[in-house]
This record gives structure tokens, C-alpha cells and sequence, in this order.
């Protein structure tokens, strides 16, 4: 039911506005705005008319004002409480290495690796990763060092 009652508000609304951005247009420039002034034969210019334009647009936008603060506290009303997702926030690492150690200190080759290459190290960090990375396409193959340049 409060679901129909918002939509039925917010359908209401929509008319008000449309219907003060109407009243606001047919209204007589009083400051000539962009060079287009109203003349005293014009559709709508006598006194009791201008001030029927005032006083509905006084109304329409006071209707409009108190139908956004009833739409507020409706919306507000209707939500829940809120939890915060805590499944990506970063946990702890398990390992005794630093992440910023791994960045900074030279890659070691670990035993049975080729003298050039790094071993992979597992870590939850995206620089450490990129880091390796860089590190691995710096790095020049040991067969790439002897082999002689290609001749035309």
C-alpha cells in the first residue's frame, strides 16, 4: 500500500512542476529578460490576471516544496537498515614477508630456476604482482645475451 501511495505522490508531483514551469512561463517579464518585453496589449496583461499568475505560482510551488519533504520521509521511512559489505576489504596477510619488502629488494632466484628468471611469489598484493612482472620482462635471458645479432 505504500508503495502506490509514493508512486500515486510522485505522479502528483510531476503534474504540480509541470504545471509551475507553465504558470512560470505565460508569466509577463517584468525585467524585459532577453531582451523580449511584454507590451501592454499582450494576452495577458491586465492587473487581475498578473495577479492570479502570482498567487498560482505561489501555490504550485509550495505544493511542490511540501509534496518533496513528504516524498523524503516517505523513502526514508521505507528503507531498512543498512549493512556494509565487508568481503573485500583486505585481510591480514599470513605470510612473515612484508609486501613492501618484495617490492623493493632484489629479486633472488630460488633453487632449480634459471639464473636470470624470479620465482613467483604468491601475495594478495597488486603491486607486489606488477612488480614481479616488470621485473620479469626487464630481465634478459641468459641464450638472448650469446646469440649473435640477425644479419640482412
Amino acid at each position: 500500500m505504500m508503495s502506490s501511495l509514493f508512486t500515486f505522490l510522485l505522479v502528483v508531483q510531476a503534474l504540480v512542476a509541470a504545471a509551475m514551469i507553465g504558470v512560470i512561463l505565460m508569466q509577463k517579464s517584468e525585467g524585459g529578460g532577453l531582451g523580449v518585453g511584454g507590451s501592454p496589449a499582450g494576452l495577458l496583461s491586465a492587473r487581475g490576471a498578473a495577479d492570479f499568475m502570482t498567487r498560482a505560482t505561489t501555490v504550485l510551488a509550495c505544493l511542490f516544496v511540501g509534496l518533496s519533504i513528504v516524498l523524503a520521509a516517505m523513502a526514508s521511512v521505507g528503507r531498512g537498515g543498512s549493512t556494509i559489505d565487508t568481503s573485500l576489504s583486505k585481510s591480514a596477510q599470513t605470510s612473515g614477508a612484508a609486501p613492501a619488502a618484495s617490492i623493493t629488494a632484489p629479486a633472488q632466484p630460488a633453487e632449480g630456476t634459471a639464473a636470470g628468471t624470479a620465482p613467483a611469489q604468491l601475495s594478495d598484493d597488486p603491486l607486489a604482482a606488477a612488480a614481479a612482472a616488470a621485473a620479469n620482462q626487464n630481465a634478459v635471458p641468459a641464450d638472448a645475451q650469446k646469440a649473435p645479432p640477425p644479419t640482412k
